[in-house]
């Protein structure tokens, strides 16, 4: 168990005391006590609120509260001393030796360290990416892949049952567009002239081998056909094809879906029907007729009956319809299905979505409390898009694509790893600048660079301590001071930050929690710079050494383990 899930516990273990004693009434909740460190260093190494959140329910005062819990957490042998704070907080300082052993956890564990089994093996759906099959990724969805699967992995590091789920939109009109669009590649591979694209179908080069596919396997039978005859065959090899790209794009970030659900099968198999008529037995769906559009009306607008679900009833704006005029689903009505079959087979569903989409969060989210009776938790959390700059220049355009810079270009100039970070670099919700010259500059004011630096610098320790010759000992760990214990209590944040991290869906904090602790280190590595005394390596003295380098390594492994919730390999070499 690690330090700040040992310290929550003893904190759980002095509140059931003073439940026996008659201190606390039975069965007060303690989902808000929390145990962190505090906000200014000065004032200890953990606090709690727990008086401050549960004295109100022991109508007692929350200093008097405190007086008796910190009576039992300083009987701990851990515990150096305590003190309460303001109205009630309770602050503690370990002893050094606690902090050391922590340390030897940490080389304990190794790569488990921060893992947890927080999530009970609850059952999540996570759906990301879910680009429409027209084309290849760009770097609009490459943000939103990167923050779909590191908080999917990072769910399943604090014991969540994760499936991954991509969402095939292929019942839309774009897929006719790029139905269309495959059959005019399919006639300039037999040779036809074809001209210029026609405005409104996709230009890019990428459907020139799904037209020669066509070509080879059909002959002329289809170039001078009426669309009907090829329409759907068309559409069903384009959409298989973009799929077949889509799916390489994303593993070249190492990035692979367990599962992926096609609209168009949804809808054939009746799921709209179904949830739609589970809906209307509730009287959740009605037959009425919308309001006229705010403003001047269309000239074509006309009030008609439409099925409307009562998305009003769990806050919405608006009831919303599931069906258009022509009797087709809307989009709303298939992804309502869509999202009930999803909430059949798992206990929470988090959608990863497009800053784009903000408008349709509170009905989906509507329409599955719903369908499962408030029982499926289900969070959306919304990207920005991403702009590609080149030394402060916007980049727009590219060959393959035709109108956009895809995420194998971005990949290929710039590497995998450097995508995945600088994708987390800043929380979803945020407008991100991707400049090519700064996410592979060496400063430190790259975060990329400044946290695989530390990692290297890291590795290099003992090659030069087996370059100088130098005999090492196993670690004394009394030789680490007060300035060493300051990375070994920065360090032992990280179980509490990926816990906080899945908590809140925001792998992001993995990322800046690395950069935090990379300045730590650094800062002491230059310490060595200006005193002899503080360097890692100290020839001559195999005994300090020794514990620094103990120190290092297990700084090297919360490095590791933040990166592999990133996706991003460590380096133990820059070139």
């Amino acid at each position: 168990m690690t330090l700040y899930a040992r310290f929550a516990a003893h904190v759980n273990a002095a509140l059931d005391a003073l439940e026996l004693d008659g201190t606390l009434p039975p069965g007060l909740p303690r989902k808000s006590v929390a145990v962190e460190p505090p906000r200014d260093p000065a004032h200890g190494d953990l606090s709690t609120n727990a008086a401050m959140v549960l004295a109100k329910g022991a109508k007692t005062n929350p200093r008097a509260l405190a007086e008796k819990i910190l009576e039992k957490l300083t009987a701990l042998g851990e515990v150096a001393s305590g003190e309460i704070a303001g109205p009630g907080f309770i602050n503690l300082r370990l002893t050094d030796s606690t902090w050391r052993a922590e340390l030897a956890a940490i080389h304990a564990e190794g790569e488990d360290y921060g893992r947890s089994d927080m999530g009970q093996g609850v059952r999540v759906n996570v759906e990301y990416v879910s680009a429409n099959p027209t084309g290849p990724m760009h770097m609009g969805h490459c943000r939103g892949a990167v923050v779909g699967d590191a908080l999917a992995t990072l769910l399943e590091y604090v014991g969540y049952k994760v499936t991954r789920e991509y969402y095939i939109n292929d019942a839309g009109g774009q897929v006719d567009v790029l139905a269309r669009s495959a059959h005019l590649r399919y006639c300039e591979a037999l040779g036809e002239d074809v001209g210029e694209i026609p405005e409104g179908l996709y230009p890019g080069d990428y459907l020139k081998p799904v037209g020669e596919k066509l070509a080879a396997e059909y002959g002329r039978a289809y170039v001078a056909a009426p669309e009907t005859e090829w329409l759907t065959l068309f559409r069903m090899q384009a959409v298989a094809a973009m799929m077949d790209m889509i799916r390489a794009d994303l593993a070249l970030l190492g990035i692979h879906h367990d599962v992926f659900s096609s609209e168009a099968e949804l809808q054939a198999a009746g799921k709209p029907e179904a949830a739609a008529a589970e809906l209307r037995a509730r009287d959740l769906v009605y037959d009425g007729v919308l309001e006229a559009p705010k403003g001047e009306a269309p000239e074509d607008w006309e009030p008609v009956e439409l099925p409307l679900f009562r998305s009003t009833q769990f806050g919405d704006d608006q009831d919303r319809p599931i069906k258009k005029s022509n009797g087709g689903w809307t989009y709303f009505g298939a992804d309502l299905a869509y999202h009930y079959q999803k909430a059949q087979s798992a206990d929470q569903l988090i959608d990863i979505w497009g800053a784009d989409h903000a408008g349709t969060v509170k009905r989906i989210q509507a329409a599955v409390r719903a369908l499962t009776h408030d029982t499926v938790p289900f969070d959306v959390k919304l990207v920005q898009m991403v702009r590609l700059l080149r030394d402060g220049e916007p980049v727009k355009m590219s060959k393959r694509a035709g109108n956009f810079v895809t995420l194998a270009d971005v990949v290929e100039e710039v590497g995998k790893d450097v995508v995945r970070f600088t994708m987390l670099t800043r929380k979803a919700d945020a407008q991100m600048d991707f400049d090519f010259a700064k996410v592979v500059e060496a400063s430190k004011d790259n975060p990329v660079f400044y946290v695989q630096y530390a990692h290297a610098r890291i590795c290099s320790l003992e090659r030069k301590a087996r370059e100088a010759g130098m005999n090492l000992s196993p670690p004394e760990l009394s030789l680490l001071g007060t300035e060493e214990l300051a990375l070994i209590k920065l360090a032992s944040q990280f179980p509490r930050i990926v816990e906080s991290a899945a908590q809140s869906h925001e792998p992001h904090r993995i990322a800046f929690y690395l950069g935090d602790l990379a300045a730590a280190f650094h800062a002491f590595w230059n310490m060595g710079n200006d005193r002899p005394e503080l360097r890692m390596v100290i020839v001559g003295d195999a005994a300090t050494t020794s514990a620094r380098l103990f120190l290092a390594g297990g700084i090297g492994q919360i490095v590791r383990n933040g990166l592999a919730l990133m996706g991003v390999q460590a380096l133990s070499e820059m070139q």
